[in-house]
C-alpha cells in the first residue's frame, strides 16, 4: 500500500476529507519520528511497536559505517 492509498482509506473509513486524514498521517509519522529521535519506543497495542536497534554489518566496511550510524528504526 502506498503512501496515498493509505491516505485514502484513512479519509473514507473515518468519513473525512483526504487532506484531513493526510495532515493526520503526517502528524502519526511526526509524533514517531520525535518519539524515536529522542530515544523513546513508539508502541501501539494490536499493531507493533516502532524501536530503535542496532545496526549490525558482516564487513569490515560495515564497522566503519556502524560508527557513523550505529541505530536504525525496526517495526516489531
Amino acid at each position: 500500500m502506498t503512501k496515498l492509498e493509505l491516505i485514502g482509506r484513512m479519509a473514507v473509513a473515518a468519513g473525512i476529507s483526504r487532506e484531513q486524514a493526510k495532515l493526520a498521517l503526517e502528524a502519526f509519522t511526526d509524533g514517531v519520528t520525535e518519539s524515536l529521535s529522542a530515544g523513546r519506543d513508539v508502541r501501539l497495542t494490536g499493531f507493533g511497536s516502532f524501536v530503535m536497534a542496532e545496526r549490525k554489518g558482516d564487513e569490515p566496511l560495515w564497522q566503519t559505517i556502524d560508527r557513523l550510524l550505529d541505530e536504525l528504526i525496526k517495526l516489531r
